[in-house]
């Protein structure tokens, strides 16, 4: 049966039953005449039917997203918003279907992980009346609007884009120009207050219409534990390497005082957010040039070194396949190579965003990328590849599981296959004559703090603010103020100087009027440490964990598909311990991958005022 003619039922059910009582008002009590309600039996068929069409809807619209990726027209463009929007209104229609039975008893393990993934896996829910849904629907648009054209226009009548206000936060030395890019863009966000605020209202409604207290704990069910305690497992985490991220805040701030004068940047304050370069200040790799340890050249260049090499871009892309085959993967199919774009076109324009493909759950993968033989894209081809292999290994299971075992592990996957890419590995590709000494070590290392650890109490904040939010323990005219509160809290920086009234920054960011999740990215950030040193321990590295390869290690690959094939079949501390031997996320990794970076800012920091 048709999922969307299934949900009209019991309302058809309903006229009947009142016109029923209308006629016999002297009858039987209405309540004896009520149909029994639903059983495990009918849930179990439910979710049954319930993925089929999910299925067929979703393999369509990823073939409809694919060709407008890589065929960008008008035509396109409207083909892509149709299919999306059917896959959507179905995702909509099932998870306030599933929602009959939550009061249902007898049901079986997979029946009841399912159908709690029908109901969490919607980002925004709708309220079940229509003028409300239209209304959600529109404030979404508008939102993803208003971020979309945002623009600041200079004095001189010159309007600069985000990408063009983010070159400047990131190249320029010059306080003043940083500090009118970064107040200059969030000027896009003080339309946004009022329309978020109602597109929270209208959330929380279709949240609780599905049985949750609010869109907060919707989001957090469906992390395998109670909602409730998962934000102290995210502090957990945090506390076991926040005495990392403390280091390098206090050097950063002490080598930025040095450029800036302590007017600017005053010991034991926060770091003003202009100054980090970064237009939300959650990676500081653009500073790594006043920031850098001295004498901490690498000792190559894996740029030229490709280029010498004359790698191209199918080159790289099979040597990214060799990685995995010496794991014991099988190689990618016959079709990824013909389907898969590696080159930017000449002659249409296309989404150059790299990005992995899974058009069938089977075993059409792809990838995306406009690759440029470089280092970076070397990188990148290693993680997007990471994705793929996840993605044909849990190819077997029914759809609702075909996914991650959370949402932070695929992007963990993917950057913890990057972690392998070292002196080491490049030896053994013959990339590099000779591994380098460990001298260069820590310039590698803290150009990696500056992108990995930096971001870590970002990626940790934005959720905790809005979960505040969708609890209602703030309203709209205390926004702002609770996002500065959380950013001071968490990573020691302040906004350059006092906010206006009407301010709402956490809108100049595209994932929150975009409503994005992001916790997964702070759960990636300490995962991918955590698989990797279980890895190369597997692997039976004996060096340090940051020089560690697993290249050509079969019996590491075995283990890493063991967790892989899982999908989200099981909870995600199982998969874990698949890989792991551990159920437990532990951040600890981060601090043995990067000890010799953190012995040397102990170092530096002594007789600093560290903290904030």
């Amino acid at each position: 049966m048709n999922i969307l003619n299934r949900i009209v039922l019991p309302c058809a059910c309903v006229l009947a039953l009142t016109a029923c009582e209308q006629q016999n008002d002297a009858a039987e009590p209405v309540a004896a005449a009520l149909p029994a309600g639903p059983t495990a039996a009918d849930a179990a068929a439910f979710v049954a039917d319930a993925e089929q069409q999910l299925a067929e809807l979703g393999q369509h619209n990823e073939r409809v997203a694919w060709v407008l990726a890589n065929f960008i027209t008008e035509d396109t463009e409207l083909l892509a918003a149709r299919a999306s929007e059917q896959f959507t209104a179905a995702q909509v229609a099932v998870a306030s279907e599933a929602a009959r039975f939550n009061d249902v008893e007898g049901l079986d393990y997979d029946t009841a992980r399912k159908l709690n993934m029908l109901k969490s896996g919607i980002v925004i829910p709708a309220p079940m009346d229509p003028e409300k849904t239209s209304e959600q629907a529109e404030i979404g648009a508008r939102l993803n609007g208003l971020y979309g054209r945002g623009s600041y226009c200079l004095e001189d009548g010159d309007c600069l884009a985000l990408g063009q206000l983010e070159d400047i936060i990131g190249e320029s030395r010059d306080p003043a120009e940083l500090l009118e890019a970064w107040e200059g863009w969030r000027t896009v966000s003080p339309p946004m207050k009022d329309l978020y605020a109602r597109q929270v209202e209208l959330a929380n409604e279709g949240a609780a219409e599905l049985g949750f207290d609010d869109l907060g704990t919707m989001w957090r069910s469906a992390y395998d534990m109670d909602p409730a305690e998962f934000p102290g497992e995210l502090d957990r985490l945090w506390e076991q390497v926040s005495p990392l991220y403390e280091a390098l805040h206090c050097h950063v701030r002490a080598q930025l005082q040095e450029v800036y004068g302590s007017e600017t940047v005053a010991a034991g304050e926060p770091i003003p957010a202009h100054l980090l370069g970064n237009m939300w200040a959650q990676s500081w790799d653009n500073i790594y040039d006043l920031v850098a340890p001295p004498q901490s050249d690498a000792g190559y260049d894996l740029t030229e070194i490709l280029l010498d090499k004359e790698y191209n871009a199918l080159k790289m892309v099979r040597t990214g396949e060799a990685f995995f085959s010496s794991l014991g993967f099988e190689p990618l199919p016959e079709t990824f190579w013909s389907r898969s774009l590696f080159v930017k076109p000449a002659d249409r324009d296309v989404v150059c965003h790299a990005s992995a493909w899974d058009i069938d759950e089977q075993d059409d993968l792809r990838i995306k990328m406009c690759i440029d033989v470089n280092a970076e894209d070397f990188n990148t081809i290693h993680h997007e590849l990471g994705h793929n292999y996840y993605q044909r290994a849990y190819k077997d299971k029914s759809y609702l599981y075909r996914s991650s075992a959370n949402d932070g592990f695929h992007e963990a996957v993917g950057d913890t296959l990057s972690l392998s890419i070292t002196p080491e590995y490049l030896a053994q590709l013959d990339l590099l004559e000779q591994v380098p000494d460990a001298s260069g070590d820590l310039g590698l290392l803290m150009n990696q703090a500056l992108g990995k650890i930096a971001f870590l109490p970002f990626g940790l904040m934005v959720d905790q603010w809005r979960w505040k939010v969708f609890a209602g323990e703030v309203g709209p005219e205390g926004y702002n103020d609770l996002w500065w509160q959380l950013r001071e809290q968490y990573q020691g920086v302040r906004a350059p100087r006092e906010r206006p009234a009407d301010a709402f920054d956490p809108g100049a960011k595209y994932h929150v009027p975009g409503n994005t999740p992001y916790t997964r990215y702070f759960l990636a950030h300490i995962l991918q440490f955590q698989f990797h040193r279980a890895l190369c321990e597997i692997a039976g590295n004996e060096g340090p964990i940051h020089r560690c390869s697993i290249y050509n290690s079969e019996a590491a690959g075995e283990r890493l598909n063991a967790m892989l094939e899982m999908g989200r079949s099981r909870p995600w501390p199982e998969a874990l311990e698949a890989l792991t031997g551990s159920p437990e996320m532990d951040a600890t990794a981060i601090l043995d991958y990067f000890a010799p970076l953190q012995a040397w800012l102990d170092e530096q920091n002594t007789g600093r005022q560290c903290g904030w």
